[in-house]
C-alpha cells in the first residue's frame, strides 16, 4: 500500500469508506433506534480501543518516545476519539452539534487530505497504522453523520457557533495534555531554544501554522498581525505566533461557514422558514413606519 494524492490507493480508501458509510445506512435504517445506537457506539468504543492498541504496531512499537507521546490525546482527532464516546450519550444539543460539525469536517479533511499516510517514509512497514488512521477519521465522520441521518439528532444552523467554541476549548485540553506530558517526562520540556520553534510538538497548529503546511498557512492569512508578534520582554517585536490565541479569528471565521453549509443538509427547511418570517417582519415594520409617516404628513 503506497498512498499519494490521487493515486489508486488514495481513491481506494475514499471509495471504500464512502461505501461502508452508505452500507451501514441501508443496513441500519429500518432497525430500532436501540440497535442503531448500539452499533454506532460500538464504532466509537472500538476506535478508543484502537487508539491504545496502536502501541503494539509500527511506528509506535519500534519507537518508545513516540509510543509514550502519542498514546496520549495529542491532536484534535485524537482528543475527539477520547471524548466522542462520552458525548454520544449527551442530551445537550450544542454538544451533539459539535460532534456533527467537527466530526464531519475533520473526518472529511483527513480522508481527502491524509497527511499522516502521505508523510510516512515506509508505508509498507506501517500498513496497519494507515488502516488505523483511516478507521479513526472515518469513525469521527460516520457516527455523527449516521446519527443525524437516523434522526437521533437534528443539527441546527442556529448552533453553528458550537463548533468553533468547542474546537477552541478542545485545543485548551490538548495544551493541558502537552503540559502534563512535559511535566511527567513523556516529552521534553520547552526551553529558550524551542521558543521560536513552532514545529515543537505542534499538534493541531496550536503553536503556529507550521512550516510549508498548506492548511496552517491558509489559517494564518486570517490571523491579525498582533497575534503574530511577541508584545513585551527580550523578544519584543520578533515574529512568534501566540499559542492558541492566533487561531481564534481563523476558527471563528471559517468553521461557522463550513458548519452552516453542513447544517443545510438537515435544517434547510427551518432556515428557509426563518428567512421568510424575517422578511415578513421587516416588510410589516417598513409598512408600519410608512403609515406613521403618512399620518404625520396629513396632520
Amino acid at each position: 500500500m503506497y498512498i499519494q494524492m490521487f493515486n489508486g490507493w488514495y481513491f481506494f480508501w475514499v471509495l471504500l469508506l464512502g461505501g461502508i458509510t452508505a452500507g451501514l445506512y441501508f443496513l441500519l435504517r429500518n432497525k430500532s433506534e436501540r440497535t442503531q445506537k448500539a452499533v454506532l457506539f460500538s464504532l466509537l468504543a472500538l476506535g478508543l480501543l484502537f487508539h491504545f492498541l496502536k502501541a503494539y504496531i509500527p511506528p509506535y512499537s519500534v519507537d518508545e518516545a513516540r509510543m509514550l507521546r502519542d498514546s496520549w490525546f495529542v491532536n484534535i482527532c485524537g482528543a475527539n476519539i477520547a471524548l466522542f464516546p462520552f458525548f454520544f450519550f449527551s442530551k445537550n444539543k450544542n454538544v451533539k452539534d459539535y460532534m456533527f460539525y467537527i466530526g464531519v469536517i475533520s473526518g472529511l479533511i483527513a480522508i481527502f487530505y491524509p497527511q499522516e499516510p502521505l508523510a510516512k517514509v515506509d508505508q509498507l512497514a506501517e500498513t496497519l497504522d494507515i488502516i488505523r488512521f483511516y478507521y479513526h477519521h472515518w469513525m469521527l465522520l460516520a457516527v455523527p453523520l449516521l446519527s443525524a441521518l437516523f434522526g437521533h439528532h437534528k443539527p441546527s444552523y442556529k448552533r453553528v457557533f458550537s463548533a468553533p467554541t468547542g474546537l477552541l476549548l478542545l485545543m485548551l485540553f490538548i495544551i493541558l495534555n502537552q503540559i502534563f506530558q512535559s511535566e511527567l517526562g513523556f516529552i521534553p520540556l520547552r526551553n529558550q531554544g524551542d521558543f521560536f520553534g513552532i514545529g515543537y510538538k505542534n499538534s493541531s497548529y496550536i503553536w503556529g501554522p507550521g512550516t510549508n503546511d498548506a492548511i496552517g498557512s491558509f489559517l494564518a492569512l486570517f490571523t491579525p498581525k498582533f497575534f503574530k508578534t511577541v508584545p513585551v520582554g527580550e523578544f519584543a517585536g520578533q515574529e512568534k505566533y501566540w499559542p492558541w490565541f492566533w487561531l481564534i479569528v481563523p476558527v471563528y471565521l471559517i468553521v461557522p461557514i463550513l458548519s452552516f453549509l453542513l447544517s443545510m443538509i438537515f435544517d434547510h427547511k427551518q432556515f428557509a422558514s426563518d428567512v421568510k418570517s424575517l422578511f415578513g417582519k421587516c416588510k410589516t415594520l417598513l409598512n408600519s413606519k410608512g403609515k406613521k409617516k403618512d399620518l404625520n404628513q396629513d396632520s
